[in-house]
């Protein structure tokens, strides 16, 4: 082909592709800002809540019996760590202030040992011979069974979540290790209210 024919053929091509743009610059004008009465600044940060206001609880949801405990002995537990940090139980037929769900349930965990003797290197004599010798640091993994307690509080007018936290304690195979093991985590878990 000659070149004109190639220069033909690219300006046929350039032609063709010349057409009306769809696009408009048209737009609808920004409105106008709202005025500043209705402008409101939010508040950052948050103001705190108010812990001391909580007098008194009732259950969201009474607790359940799991595989170590008795929902009896679960709510027994509560009860008194409530006490403890000045929550009472609401009166009868009443909502109460705070309303509180708590769960408790079995898990493992893996836990390590390290023990290191200190380094050895050196040498000696010893009967006549001599030698040397080194010690190495020995790591042991177990795996151990552990009580989780999760504890929800939520406001009792609103019903929104003000506070929630969760405790574990190593457990055992015997009952009574067990419930104890309960408390335990149960105390881990309301170590941090009210929140400071």
């Amino acid at each position: 082909m000659s070149s004109r024919v190639v220069l033909f053929l690219l300006c046929l091509s350039l032609a063709a592709c010349q057409s009306s743009n769809p696009y408009t610059s048209e737009s609808a004008p920004i409105p106008p800002p709202p005025p500043i009465e209705q402008i409101q600044a939010p508040t950052y940060p948050a103001a705190p809540r108010d812990f001391s206001s909580y007098r008194n609880w009732g259950w969201r949801s009474p607790p359940a019996a799991t595989a170590s405990i008795t929902a009896e002995e679960l709510r027994e537990m509560m009860i008194g760590a409530l006490d403890q940090r000045g929550l009472r139980p609401a009166p009868a037929n009443a909502k109460g202030d705070v309303q509180i769900s708590v769960s408790a349930n079995r898990g493992t965990r893996l836990r390590q040992t390290y023990d290191d003797y200190g380094p050895r290197i050196g040498a000696g004599r010893y009967y006549d011979h001599y030698g040397g010798w080194a010690s190495t640091p020995v790591v042991r993994t177990y795996e151990e069974e552990v009580i989780v307690v999760r504890i929800e509080m939520f406001d009792g007018a609103s019903g929104q979540l003000i506070w929630s936290n969760r405790g574990e304690a190593r457990s055992s195979t015997k009952q009574a290790e067990r419930i104890e093991a309960v408390r335990e985590a149960i105390n881990r878990a309301l170590a941090d209210y009210p929140p400071r």
